[in-house]
């Protein structure tokens, strides 16, 4: 099949409203494999049977598999940069490796649409896996993020969103399949909020109101945009997030969903380890002293077309 016939999962699809992250373990066993590869053929068609009901709700859902459980269910050939996720930092700061399969990101612009095809896919799925993580999440005011400010501002946009996020001839059997990578990040609310706008601006690198980075002599090299940007050759090499809010404000829980989309690990895995560990080794963003990472998962995303072929695959 030519590479432009291949259909992408909905990695790129627009940021909606509301969303749905699980992740989930595949339960032992031989007929629990089974089940999960005959759900692949059927992921498609429960989204497209739930979004008929509300045509301009924008449901979608991206589906994603850990290194361990590719091998397990599939076999080879595997996507050449899948691997377990790699943990950075030290103790009291670190970006933690937690378990995790299957990833599913459900998306549309109501909550009842995610919940309700959420809903049809863990059913199909059955005793099959374990749900380890699940996280409603919402957007909140004008894309900002619990902590204020606006999330995903240099997110790559036009034909650049396919450049940086969809696998290409590099890898030519997982064509328009993607990387991606998820972290749960629980904030200290009380903390943070008792700093001043200021001093918020310069953890983040950028004004909180109009959303404008700050000049560089002004922005400190520990700030979250200053170790979040990555370069190589001269060229920025972005990744698409699809970041959302969550909290229960009744037990004080506010956090962000991380994920990340990217043709390859190695930008956001470089960002994690400028983060956690610093650039140099000591200069880590100030964001994690008001931040807590509590999990942490990488999945490959298959194209549509191979998803559906995956029903069919047996390991070898």
């Amino acid at each position: 099949m030519a590479n432009d016939l291949i259909e992408a999962q909905s990695v790129c699809s627009p940021i909606t409203r509301s969303a749905i992250f699980i992740v989930a373990t595949l339960a032992p066993g031989a007929e629990a494999a089974e089940t999960v590869r005959g759900w692949c053929a059927d992921v498609a068609g429960l989204t497209r049977s739930v979004g008929k009901r509300v045509p301009d709700g924008n449901l979608s859902c991206v589906c994603g598999f850990g290194s361990d459980a590719w091998d397990r269910l599939f076999g080879g050939p595997r996507p050449a940069n899948l691997h377990p996720f790699r943990e950075f930092g030290v103790d009291g700061r670190r970006a933690v490796a937690t378990p995790g399969d299957i990833l599913l990101h459900i998306r549309a612009e109501q909550m009842d649409l995610c919940f309700e095809l959420a809903t049809q896919l863990m059913a199909a799925l059955g005793d099959a896996v374990a749900v380890v993580d699940e996280v409603q999440g919402f957007r909140y005011f004008d894309m900002r993020s619990i902590i204020g400010f606006v999330d995903g501002t240099e997110n790559p946009t036009g034909r650049k969103i396919e450049r940086f996020t969809l696998v290409g001839d590099e890898d030519p059997e997982f064509v328009q399949g993607s990387y991606v990578l998820v972290q749960k990040y629980l904030h200290k609310m009380g903390e943070w909020n008792a700093l001043s706008v200021e001093a918020q601006e310069r953890v983040i690198g950028r004004t909180k109101l109009s959303d404008i980075e700050l000049a560089d002599d002004v922005k400190p090299s520990c700030s979250h945009s200053s170790l979040t940007v990555i370069e190589e050759n001269g060229e920025e090499v972005k990744i698409l997030r699809d970041n959302m809010p969550f909290g229960r404000p009744g037990v004080g829980e506010f956090g962000t969903y991380f994920i990340g989309y990217a043709r390859s690990p190695q930008p956001i895995e470089q960002m994690l380890e400028n983060m956690f560990v610093g650039k140099p080794v000591g200069n880590y963003d100030r964001l994690l002293d008001f931040s807590t990472a509590v999990t942490g998962g990488l999945f490959f995303v298959p194209s549509a077309d191979l998803l559906e072929e995956l029903a069919e695959r047996e390991p070898g």
